[in-house]
Protein backbone atom coordinates (compact mmCIF):
# COMPACT_ATOMS: atom_id res chain seq x y z
CA UNK A 1 0.00 0.00 0.00
CA UNK A 2 1.35 3.41 -0.96
CA UNK A 3 2.05 5.77 1.93
CA UNK A 4 3.53 9.26 2.17
CA UNK A 5 3.27 9.48 5.95
CA UNK A 6 6.09 8.01 8.02
CA UNK A 7 6.82 7.43 11.69
CA UNK A 8 10.51 8.14 12.38
CA UNK A 9 12.45 7.16 15.48
CA UNK A 10 14.91 10.03 15.96
CA UNK A 11 18.03 9.11 17.94
CA UNK A 12 20.42 12.08 17.80
CA UNK A 13 22.71 10.75 20.52
CA UNK A 14 25.49 13.05 21.67
CA UNK A 15 28.39 15.18 20.50
CA UNK A 16 28.06 16.28 16.90
CA UNK A 17 25.28 13.72 16.48
CA UNK A 18 22.91 16.30 17.95
CA UNK A 19 24.18 19.05 15.64
CA UNK A 20 24.07 17.11 12.39
CA UNK A 21 20.63 15.75 13.26
CA UNK A 22 19.38 19.31 13.59
CA UNK A 23 20.64 20.03 10.06
CA UNK A 24 18.93 16.87 8.77
CA UNK A 25 15.70 18.02 10.43
CA UNK A 26 15.82 21.28 8.51
CA UNK A 27 16.14 19.25 5.31
CA UNK A 28 13.24 17.01 6.33
CA UNK A 29 11.14 20.12 6.87
CA UNK A 30 11.86 21.20 3.30
CA UNK A 31 10.99 17.72 2.04
CA UNK A 32 7.62 17.87 3.82
CA UNK A 33 6.77 21.15 2.14
CA UNK A 34 8.04 20.31 -1.34
CA UNK A 35 6.92 16.70 -1.70
CA UNK A 36 3.77 16.55 0.42
CA UNK A 37 5.30 13.95 2.74
CA UNK A 38 4.60 13.96 6.47
CA UNK A 39 6.82 12.72 9.28
CA UNK A 40 5.82 11.88 12.82
CA UNK A 41 9.01 12.12 14.82
CA UNK A 42 9.56 10.28 18.08
CA UNK A 43 12.66 11.30 20.04
CA UNK A 44 14.60 8.49 21.74
CA UNK A 45 17.65 9.43 23.86
CA UNK A 46 20.65 7.21 24.36
CA UNK A 47 24.42 6.94 24.31
CA UNK A 48 27.39 7.14 26.63
CA UNK A 49 26.16 10.11 28.63
CA UNK A 50 22.75 8.45 29.01
CA UNK A 51 24.60 5.39 30.34
CA UNK A 52 26.60 7.54 32.77
CA UNK A 53 23.44 9.18 34.08
CA UNK A 54 21.08 6.18 34.18
CA UNK A 55 23.19 3.02 33.97
CA UNK A 56 21.50 2.07 30.67
CA UNK A 57 22.57 2.89 27.11
CA UNK A 58 18.95 3.41 25.99
CA UNK A 59 15.65 3.94 27.82
CA UNK A 60 14.06 0.70 29.00
CA UNK A 61 11.52 0.81 26.18
CA UNK A 62 13.87 2.43 23.66
CA UNK A 63 14.36 -0.61 21.44
CA UNK A 64 10.66 -1.41 21.46
CA UNK A 65 9.76 2.13 20.45
CA UNK A 66 12.38 2.19 17.71
CA UNK A 67 11.14 -1.14 16.41
CA UNK A 68 7.62 0.23 15.95
CA UNK A 69 8.81 3.07 13.70
CA UNK A 70 9.00 3.01 9.92
CA UNK A 71 12.70 3.93 10.07
CA UNK A 72 15.36 4.92 12.58
CA UNK A 73 17.35 8.10 11.96
CA UNK A 74 20.47 8.01 14.09
CA UNK A 75 23.07 10.73 14.76
CA UNK A 76 26.09 9.47 16.70
CA UNK A 77 26.61 7.81 20.08
CA UNK A 78 29.65 6.99 22.17
CA UNK A 79 32.25 8.95 24.12
CA UNK A 80 35.92 8.01 24.56
CA UNK A 81 36.03 8.75 28.28
CA UNK A 82 32.85 6.83 29.15
CA UNK A 83 33.22 3.07 28.90
CA UNK A 84 31.87 -0.21 30.20
CA UNK A 85 33.75 -1.88 33.08
CA UNK A 86 35.57 -4.14 30.59
CA UNK A 87 37.05 -1.09 28.84
CA UNK A 88 34.90 -1.22 25.68
CA UNK A 89 33.00 1.80 24.42
CA UNK A 90 29.27 2.36 24.63
CA UNK A 91 27.83 1.74 21.15
CA UNK A 92 24.02 1.40 21.10
CA UNK A 93 24.07 1.24 17.30
CA UNK A 94 25.73 -2.18 17.54
CA UNK A 95 23.03 -3.42 19.91
CA UNK A 96 20.33 -2.13 17.56
CA UNK A 97 21.92 -3.97 14.62
CA UNK A 98 21.86 -7.23 16.57
CA UNK A 99 18.37 -6.71 18.01
CA UNK A 100 16.77 -6.08 14.61
CA UNK A 101 19.00 -8.30 12.47
CA UNK A 102 20.35 -5.38 10.43
CA UNK A 103 22.75 -7.53 8.45
CA UNK A 104 23.49 -5.19 5.51
CA UNK A 105 25.63 -2.20 6.42
CA UNK A 106 25.37 -0.11 3.25
CA UNK A 107 28.21 2.42 2.88
CA UNK A 108 28.06 4.41 -0.39
CA UNK A 109 31.36 5.97 -1.42
CA UNK A 110 30.70 8.62 -4.06
CA UNK A 111 32.76 11.61 -5.18
CA UNK A 112 30.72 14.80 -4.69
CA UNK A 113 31.18 17.54 -7.29
CA UNK A 114 33.18 20.45 -5.97
CA UNK A 115 34.72 18.59 -3.03
CA UNK A 116 38.51 18.74 -3.56
CA UNK A 117 39.69 15.32 -4.81
CA UNK A 118 41.98 13.31 -2.57
CA UNK A 119 43.48 11.31 -5.43
CA UNK A 120 45.36 13.11 -8.21
CA UNK A 121 44.13 10.75 -10.94
CA UNK A 122 41.69 12.36 -13.37
CA UNK A 123 39.18 9.56 -12.74
CA UNK A 124 38.84 10.42 -9.03
CA UNK A 125 35.66 12.29 -9.94
CA UNK A 126 34.17 8.95 -11.11
CA UNK A 127 34.36 7.22 -7.72
CA UNK A 128 30.97 5.64 -7.07
CA UNK A 129 30.91 2.29 -5.30
CA UNK A 130 29.18 0.77 -2.28
CA UNK A 131 30.71 -1.24 0.54
CA UNK A 132 28.14 -3.57 2.08
CA UNK A 133 29.39 -4.54 5.50
CA UNK A 134 27.77 -7.63 6.98
CA UNK A 135 26.84 -6.13 10.33
CA UNK A 136 25.72 -8.96 12.62
CA UNK A 137 28.41 -11.66 12.33
CA UNK A 138 32.10 -11.89 11.56
CA UNK A 139 34.48 -10.76 14.28
CA UNK A 140 31.78 -8.57 15.82
CA UNK A 141 29.88 -11.71 16.83
CA UNK A 142 32.39 -11.94 19.68
CA UNK A 143 31.52 -8.53 21.10
CA UNK A 144 31.01 -9.05 24.82
CA UNK A 145 31.85 -12.75 24.52
CA UNK A 146 35.62 -12.82 24.19
CA UNK A 147 37.79 -14.76 26.62
CA UNK A 148 40.85 -13.72 28.59
CA UNK A 149 42.58 -16.86 29.83
CA UNK A 150 44.71 -16.54 32.99
CA UNK A 151 45.84 -13.08 31.88
CA UNK A 152 48.05 -14.82 29.33
CA UNK A 153 45.83 -15.14 26.27
CA UNK A 154 42.81 -13.46 24.73
CA UNK A 155 40.40 -15.03 22.21
CA UNK A 156 37.61 -13.69 20.02
CA UNK A 157 35.79 -16.00 17.62
CA UNK A 158 34.60 -15.13 14.11
CA UNK A 159 31.19 -16.41 13.02
CA UNK A 160 30.05 -16.78 9.39
CA UNK A 161 26.70 -18.48 8.67
CA UNK A 162 25.18 -19.71 5.44
CA UNK A 163 21.84 -18.00 6.07
CA UNK A 164 23.25 -14.52 6.55
CA UNK A 165 25.80 -14.86 3.74
CA UNK A 166 22.97 -15.84 1.37
CA UNK A 167 20.90 -12.86 2.55
CA UNK A 168 23.86 -10.55 2.09
CA UNK A 169 24.60 -11.86 -1.41
CA UNK A 170 20.97 -11.55 -2.53
CA UNK A 171 20.84 -8.01 -1.14
CA UNK A 172 24.06 -7.02 -2.92
CA UNK A 173 22.94 -8.49 -6.23
CA UNK A 174 19.68 -6.58 -5.96
CA UNK A 175 21.57 -3.40 -5.10
CA UNK A 176 23.94 -3.86 -8.05
CA UNK A 177 20.97 -4.40 -10.38
CA UNK A 178 19.21 -1.26 -9.17
CA UNK A 179 22.40 0.81 -9.39
CA UNK A 180 22.88 -0.36 -12.97
CA UNK A 181 19.34 0.70 -13.84
CA UNK A 182 19.42 4.07 -12.09
CA UNK A 183 23.09 5.11 -12.19
CA UNK A 184 24.51 3.20 -15.14
CA UNK A 185 27.03 1.31 -13.00
CA UNK A 186 28.38 -2.08 -14.19
CA UNK A 187 26.17 -4.47 -12.19
CA UNK A 188 29.10 -6.25 -10.54
CA UNK A 189 29.38 -7.66 -7.01
CA UNK A 190 32.88 -8.32 -5.61
CA UNK A 191 33.18 -10.28 -2.37
CA UNK A 192 36.08 -9.10 -0.19
CA UNK A 193 37.54 -11.90 1.94
CA UNK A 194 40.66 -13.73 3.12
CA UNK A 195 39.69 -17.15 1.82
CA UNK A 196 43.28 -18.20 1.17
CA UNK A 197 44.00 -18.30 4.92
CA UNK A 198 40.80 -18.80 6.95
CA UNK A 199 38.23 -21.58 6.62
CA UNK A 200 35.43 -19.21 7.63
CA UNK A 201 36.20 -16.98 4.65
CA UNK A 202 36.57 -19.93 2.31
CA UNK A 203 33.10 -21.00 3.42
CA UNK A 204 31.77 -17.47 2.94
CA UNK A 205 33.14 -17.41 -0.61
CA UNK A 206 31.60 -20.81 -1.42
CA UNK A 207 28.17 -19.69 -0.21
CA UNK A 208 28.54 -16.33 -1.97
CA UNK A 209 29.07 -17.94 -5.38
CA UNK A 210 26.23 -20.41 -4.81
CA UNK A 211 23.85 -17.57 -3.97
CA UNK A 212 25.16 -15.30 -6.74
CA UNK A 213 24.46 -18.02 -9.31
CA UNK A 214 20.75 -17.28 -8.78
CA UNK A 215 21.40 -13.82 -10.24
CA UNK A 216 22.92 -14.61 -13.66
CA UNK A 217 22.54 -11.01 -14.84
CA UNK A 218 24.98 -9.82 -12.15
CA UNK A 219 28.71 -10.44 -12.46
CA UNK A 220 30.16 -12.06 -9.31
CA UNK A 221 33.84 -11.73 -8.38
CA UNK A 222 36.08 -11.94 -5.32
CA UNK A 223 39.06 -9.92 -4.05
CA UNK A 224 41.38 -10.47 -1.08
CA UNK A 225 41.09 -7.84 1.65
CA UNK A 226 44.74 -6.78 1.48
CA UNK A 227 44.60 -6.41 -2.31
CA UNK A 228 41.34 -4.47 -2.00
CA UNK A 229 42.90 -2.01 0.47
CA UNK A 230 45.55 -1.37 -2.18
CA UNK A 231 43.18 -1.23 -5.15
CA UNK A 232 40.71 1.13 -3.51
CA UNK A 233 43.56 3.64 -3.57
CA UNK A 234 44.93 2.65 -6.98
CA UNK A 235 41.69 2.24 -8.94
CA UNK A 236 38.50 2.75 -6.85
CA UNK A 237 36.49 3.67 -9.97
CA UNK A 238 36.69 0.03 -11.12
CA UNK A 239 34.41 -1.28 -8.35
CA UNK A 240 30.64 -1.37 -7.90
CA UNK A 241 29.19 -3.31 -4.92
CA UNK A 242 31.58 -4.80 -2.35
CA UNK A 243 30.09 -7.19 0.24
CA UNK A 244 32.44 -8.13 3.04
CA UNK A 245 32.74 -9.40 6.60
CA UNK A 246 31.93 -7.05 9.48
CA UNK A 247 35.44 -6.05 10.61
CA UNK A 248 36.79 -5.77 7.07
CA UNK A 249 33.80 -3.60 6.15
CA UNK A 250 34.40 -1.38 9.16
CA UNK A 251 37.98 -0.72 8.06
CA UNK A 252 37.30 -0.36 4.33
CA UNK A 253 34.47 2.09 5.02
CA UNK A 254 36.89 4.53 6.63
CA UNK A 255 39.37 4.07 3.80
CA UNK A 256 36.60 4.73 1.30
CA UNK A 257 35.50 7.86 3.15
CA UNK A 258 39.06 9.10 2.95
CA UNK A 259 38.91 8.87 -0.84
CA UNK A 260 36.01 11.34 -1.08
CA UNK A 261 37.00 14.00 1.43
CA UNK A 262 36.50 12.38 4.83
CA UNK A 263 33.91 10.97 7.18
CA UNK A 264 31.74 14.06 6.84
CA UNK A 265 30.79 12.91 3.34
CA UNK A 266 30.16 9.22 4.14
CA UNK A 267 26.52 8.21 4.79
CA UNK A 268 25.36 4.75 5.76
CA UNK A 269 22.36 2.51 6.31
CA UNK A 270 21.91 -0.69 8.29
CA UNK A 271 19.20 -2.76 6.63
CA UNK A 272 17.41 -5.90 7.77
CA UNK A 273 14.36 -7.82 6.63
CA UNK A 274 11.95 -5.52 8.47
CA UNK A 275 13.88 -2.54 9.83
CA UNK A 276 16.30 0.14 8.67
CA UNK A 277 18.63 2.43 10.59
CA UNK A 278 20.29 5.39 8.87
CA UNK A 279 23.28 7.29 10.21
CA UNK A 280 26.46 9.06 9.16
CA UNK A 281 29.55 6.85 9.25
CA UNK A 282 31.34 9.24 11.63
CA UNK A 283 31.30 9.27 15.40
CA UNK A 284 30.55 11.91 18.02
CA UNK A 285 33.78 13.93 17.47
CA UNK A 286 34.20 15.33 21.01
CA UNK A 287 36.98 17.66 19.81
CA UNK A 288 34.59 19.76 17.72
CA UNK A 289 31.27 19.08 19.45
CA UNK A 290 29.32 22.22 20.26
CA UNK A 291 31.35 24.46 17.94
CA UNK A 292 28.92 24.42 15.01
CA UNK A 293 31.61 23.34 12.55
CA UNK A 294 30.66 19.67 12.01
CA UNK A 295 29.96 18.69 8.41
CA UNK A 296 26.33 17.44 8.25
CA UNK A 297 26.58 16.17 4.66
CA UNK A 298 26.90 12.52 5.68
CA UNK A 299 23.86 12.88 7.95
CA UNK A 300 21.84 14.58 5.21
CA UNK A 301 22.80 11.92 2.65
CA UNK A 302 21.88 9.23 5.19
CA UNK A 303 18.48 10.90 5.40
CA UNK A 304 18.24 10.63 1.61
CA UNK A 305 19.05 6.91 1.88
CA UNK A 306 16.26 6.57 4.44
CA UNK A 307 13.76 8.24 2.12
CA UNK A 308 14.80 6.07 -0.80
CA UNK A 309 14.40 2.92 1.33
CA UNK A 310 11.02 4.08 2.63
CA UNK A 311 9.96 4.85 -0.93
CA UNK A 312 10.86 1.34 -2.07
CA UNK A 313 9.29 -0.29 0.97
CA UNK A 314 6.03 1.68 0.94
CA UNK A 315 5.61 2.34 -2.74
CA UNK A 316 6.08 6.07 -2.29
CA UNK A 317 7.28 7.80 -5.44
CA UNK A 318 7.33 11.07 -3.49
CA UNK A 319 9.81 9.67 -0.95
CA UNK A 320 12.11 8.42 -3.70
CA UNK A 321 11.87 11.75 -5.53
CA UNK A 322 12.73 13.53 -2.29
CA UNK A 323 15.79 11.31 -1.82
CA UNK A 324 17.02 12.20 -5.30
CA UNK A 325 16.35 15.89 -4.67
CA UNK A 326 18.53 15.81 -1.55
CA UNK A 327 21.41 14.20 -3.44
CA UNK A 328 21.13 16.65 -6.32
CA UNK A 329 20.98 19.58 -3.90
CA UNK A 330 24.15 18.42 -2.14
CA UNK A 331 25.89 18.14 -5.52
CA UNK A 332 24.66 21.59 -6.57
CA UNK A 333 25.66 23.25 -3.29
CA UNK A 334 29.22 21.94 -3.34
CA UNK A 335 29.66 21.81 -7.09
CA UNK A 336 28.10 25.09 -8.24
CA UNK A 337 27.68 27.28 -5.15
CA UNK A 338 31.15 26.65 -3.75
CA UNK A 339 29.81 25.46 -0.40
CA UNK A 340 32.80 24.38 1.72
CA UNK A 341 32.60 22.68 5.11
CA UNK A 342 35.31 23.17 7.72
CA UNK A 343 36.70 19.66 7.29
CA UNK A 344 37.78 20.46 3.73
CA UNK A 345 39.20 23.88 4.57
CA UNK A 346 36.01 25.93 4.21
CA UNK A 347 34.11 28.26 6.52
CA UNK A 348 30.53 27.00 6.17
CA UNK A 349 29.18 25.55 9.40
CA UNK A 350 26.65 22.87 10.25
CA UNK A 351 23.55 25.06 10.18
CA UNK A 352 24.51 26.90 7.01
CA UNK A 353 25.02 23.68 5.08
CA UNK A 354 21.69 22.31 6.27
CA UNK A 355 19.79 25.47 5.41
CA UNK A 356 21.48 25.74 2.00
CA UNK A 357 20.43 22.23 1.05
CA UNK A 358 16.90 22.84 2.37
CA UNK A 359 16.59 26.05 0.34
CA UNK A 360 17.70 24.25 -2.83
CA UNK A 361 15.11 21.54 -2.26
CA UNK A 362 12.33 24.08 -1.79
CA UNK A 363 13.33 26.15 -4.81
CA UNK A 364 13.89 23.19 -7.12
CA UNK A 365 17.04 24.95 -8.32
CA UNK A 366 19.03 21.70 -8.26
CA UNK A 367 16.40 19.70 -10.16
CA UNK A 368 17.45 18.23 -13.52
CA UNK A 369 16.79 20.77 -16.25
Amino acid sequence: MTSNSFHLAMMPGEGIGIEVMEAANVVLGAVEKRFDISFRQEQIPGGAHHYKETGAILPRDGLERAGKSDAILFGAMGWPDIRFPDGTEIAPQLDIRMAFGLYAGVRPIRAIPGVPPVLAHERAKDIDFVIVRESTEGMFASRGKGEIIEDKEARDTQVITRAVTEQLTDFCCGLARRRRETRGTPGCVTLVDKANVFRSFAFMRKVFYEAAAKHPDIEARHHYIDAMALDLVRRPWDFDVLPTENMFGDILSDLGAGLIGGMGFAPSADIGQSHGLFQPSHGTAPDIAGKGVANPTAMILSTAMMLDWLGERHGSVAARDAARAIELSIDHAFGKMNLRSYDIGGRHGTREIGSTVADLILSGQADPQ
